[in-house]
């Protein structure tokens, strides 16, 4: 094969599977169903104040659960997201509020509190959303109906990513085009291999009979990405699970700046790939599915910018934005190699990550 044509077989590959995922991949339906279990919904915070008021005015909208509760867990906040909570939830009997113990050695904030919130129920579901989140009124049970429907252990409901500023509508939709285009969803939610791991965990949903055979979040405490992480240990006890569109229920702004989304990313993509050669091996394929098919002229171009096209298209993202997606990749491995450069300096939430 000619090094012409080999440099253009990776990202046809992509294109592929992201044309086979825009067909397999679940969506929520509009249900009028009553979920008759009951739901805990964990809510980690750690100086959120600006997000209280809207995260709790779609909660208390939440419809078709049975029983449904609230469990605010307070990370030893510094701002006044303590105070916010407590005033904004009044005497509803949904909502619960406690403040955090103080992270214990070993352990990473966000595991911590979503074990101490574990602690606090006994829901036959347990859901975790992000304070960034907003759901839809029907989002929590039209996931679940999906999730059960389909038999599975899990589900991680990817949010649609909302991106207004350049560095987020550069790198935010990367998040589901790394998965849309590299995981086959059909074999994905078929099996139990960890290396078909997905989740986000601004909104992941999973029985809690699942979570108590992996000993709950102690199997993730001093993961980074512990979404990832809890995904790979359920799988691993046998436990099936997938991602689900969830772009028409929930939506997320997780960055507001370029440099909260260059520390967000600090924090984390340099463990990502499992250490230093899969750091370099990441950055070589993203060379080659975004950057290295442009020395082919058009027709390189149509391809690395068409796979992200058909993620944008099946997520709901900004569909023009895909046409930068060079640009995308560039700023990913920038951020991949300061991941690492500025590793144990990062600071994230007033904790060095």
């Amino acid at each position: 094969m000619k090094l012409s044509a080999l440099v253009l077989v990776i990202p046809s590959v992509l294109l592929i599977i992201s044309i086979a995922n825009s067909f397999s991949l679940r969506r929520p339906a509009r249900t009028s169903k009553i979920f008759p279990g009951s739901v805990a919904v964990l809510l980690p915070v750690r100086n959120e104040a600006e997000n209280i008021a809207e995260l709790i005015a779609c909660l208390e909208n939440q419809i078709g659960i049975a029983t449904l509760s609230f469990h605010f867990l307070d990370d030893n906040s510094s701002d006044s997201t303590y105070a916010l909570i407590s005033e904004k939830i009044k005497d509803d009997p949904r909502f619960r509020l406690s403040s955090g113990k103080p992270l214990k050695d070993g352990w990473m904030g966000k595991p911590f509190a979503l074990q101490q919130g574990l602690d606090l129920t006994a829901s036959e579901i347990v859901v975790i959303i992000d304070a960034d989140v907003r759901l839809k009124v029907n989002a929590l049970v039209s996931a679940i109906d999906v999730m059960k429907s389909r038999e599975l252990s899990f589900v991680s409901a990817y949010p649609k990513q909302i991106a207004l500023s350049w560095s987020e509508r550069l790198i935010q939709p990367l998040l589901q085009w790394s998965w849309m285009s590299t995981l086959p969803l059909a074999i994905a939610e078929r099996s139990t291999n960890p290396a078909f791991a997905v989740a986000n965990g601004q909104f992941f949903i999973a029985e809690r009979a699942a979570l108590k055979d992996v000993n709950g979040f102690h199997c993730v405490k001093s993961e980074i990405i512990d979404d990832i992480a809890i995904a790979r240990a359920l799988l691993r006890q046998g436990h099936k699970g997938s991602a689900i569109d969830g772009s028409t229920i929930a939506s997320c702004r997780m960055y507001k700046s370029w440099p909260e989304l260059r520390e967000g990313y600090g924090k984390s993509l340099r463990v990502a790939f499992g250490g230093p050669g899969g750091s370099i091996a990441a950055a070589i394929f993203f060379l080659a599915v975004g950057i290295l098919p442009l020395a082919m002229g058009v027709l390189g171009y149509v391809l690395v910018v068409s796979s992200r096209l058909v993620s944008a298209l099946a997520t709901r993202a900004r569909v023009i934005d895909a046409l930068l997606q060079p640009l995308s990749i560039l700023l990913l491995i920038y951020l991949l190699g300061r991941s690492w450069v500025m590793r144990g300096r990062t600071q994230w939430k007033g904790r060095l990550v």
